[in-house]
């Protein structure tokens, strides 16, 4: 059973097994727009059941964290706060997952402490999204302007939400739930991503590190992913056949066990 829990401002998801384990717990960190709910029914129970203590977080101002009506105000600086708030909290380093932002979220935390490890799942490249965002203009101009009004809170339509983040056969239960929680972004965190706050990668602890991404990704194309790989001198896995938001496509489990017999061969 997933719990949720709110401690210092932040809403915190937390799926424990229900048996005692000695493996790290692992730590979601969500994309723009969303908030940690995004995990809750996919990845959490998934990994919970395989034995690792699973716990996701909402970022201040999504979700049910504090800060909403401050949200143009908040940085990626700010995030990394939360981040390490809800680390310190737990009895041991985590591993961090981390999808699109929150991918770039767990590279900026490496800057401050280290991790047990860390998944990049069609992460914001450490050199930024303005590669991200002239590609996506270039391409399809209309979805471009279309998150554009979704960042100023206009009202996101099926259709844009489709093709932003999936790839063909989408459960519409899912689709018409995950329309009713998404959100605006921070227009701060977003300029941090795009040139003033990108990780120094000369300053970061190096732990593990998996990097993932998805053939058909609009958002953070796979080339970006595999730049990404070059940055860090790790291989890059691309799923065929998904879009951006590897954990609600119908093949979502291909990924996650991907990612478990990844973490099932981390050293002790």
């Amino acid at each position: 059973m997933t719990t949720t829990l709110k401690t210092k401002g932040i809403e915190l998801f937390s799926r424990i097994p229900k048996r005692p384990t000695s493996r790290p717990p692992l730590l979601f960190i969500h994309g723009a727009f969303a908030a940690g709910w995004m995990w809750t029914d996919t990845f959490m129970p998934y990994f919970a059941d395989a034995g690792y203590p699973c716990h996701a977080l909402s970022l201040r101002g999504h979700g049910g964290s504090d800060g909403r009506q401050h949200m143009d105000w908040h940085s990626i600086a700010d995030y990394v706060d939360d981040v390490a708030a809800v680390v310190a909290d737990l009895d041991e380093p985590p591993v961090l997952i981390g999808h699109s932002m929150g991918g770039f979220v767990a590279q900026k935390f490496l800057e401050r402490q280290p991790a047990r490890a860390t998944v990049l799942l069609c992460s914001v490249p450490p050199q930024g999204l303005v590669a991200a965002q002239f590609h996506l203009l270039f391409q399809k101009p209309h979805l471009f302007m279309d998150l554009n009004r979704i960042m100023g809170g206009d009202y996101a339509e099926v259709d844009t939400l489709r093709e932003a983040l999936f790839h063909g056969d989408v459960d519409k239960g899912m689709l018409a739930a995950w329309l009713t929680r998404m959100q605006p972004e921070s227009h701060r965190a977003i300029w941090d991503m795009s040139m003033f706050n990108l990780p120094q990668l000369h300053a970061m602890n190096r732990p593990p590190m998996l990097i993932l991404g998805a053939e058909h990704d609009v958002l953070v194309p796979a080339f970006l992913v595999q730049s990404t790989g070059h940055s860090y001198g790790q291989p890059a896995h691309i799923f065929r056949g998904m879009g951006h938001a590897v954990t609600h496509e119908r093949g979502w489990t291909t990924v996650a066990a991907y990612i478990r017999e990844w973490l099932d061969r981390l050293p002790d």
